[in-house]
């Protein structure tokens, strides 16, 4: 696989799990990472931008919906989001309650820099992290 098909993949798989659909960006650069298909800062900021563009696809479409009264699902993300503000979208990433959050952020109509700022930095450090296990588990491993 070339390195730019590998990245474009990687990239919209990212922007997938960002969004309600299933994307698997972590399985993916893990692989890619592994094969060696692309250097590793590319990938990581393949699937950085492309996970928080998919994030920002979200906090728009919380900002399109009309004001709702909270329903018991949103509890959570709502509470941490109203608790800490912008700053608790550094838990984006985590699996449903991250996205929902992300939603939530729109429909809050919390400031659009610090959403995103905080959105991006969460989204990096988690692929960071990733990216540094998986490359240290591969000297290990050799």
């Amino acid at each position: 696989m070339s390195s730019t098909l590998a990245i474009a993949s990687l990239f919209g798989s990212s922007f997938l799990s960002a969004t309600l659909l299933p994307g698997n960006s972590e399985i993916l650069l893990v692989t890619l990472l592994t094969a060696g298909s692309a250097p590793a800062l590319m990938l990581v900021l393949s699937a950085t931008v492309g996970n928080t563009l998919g994030g920002l696809t979200n906090v728009v479409i919380g900002r399109l919906l009309p004001e709702l009264k909270p329903q018991r699902g949103m509890s959570t993300a709502l509470g941490w989001l109203q608790r800490f503000g912008p700053a608790a979208l550094l838990l984006s990433w985590l699996p449903i309650v991250g996205d929902l959050m992300c939603v939530l952020a729109g429909w809050l109509r919390m400031p659009w820099a610090l959403v995103a700022f905080f959105l991006c930095l969460g989204k990096a450090l988690r692929y960071i992290v990733l990216t540094v296990i998986t490359l240290q588990g591969i000297a290990w491993w050799q």
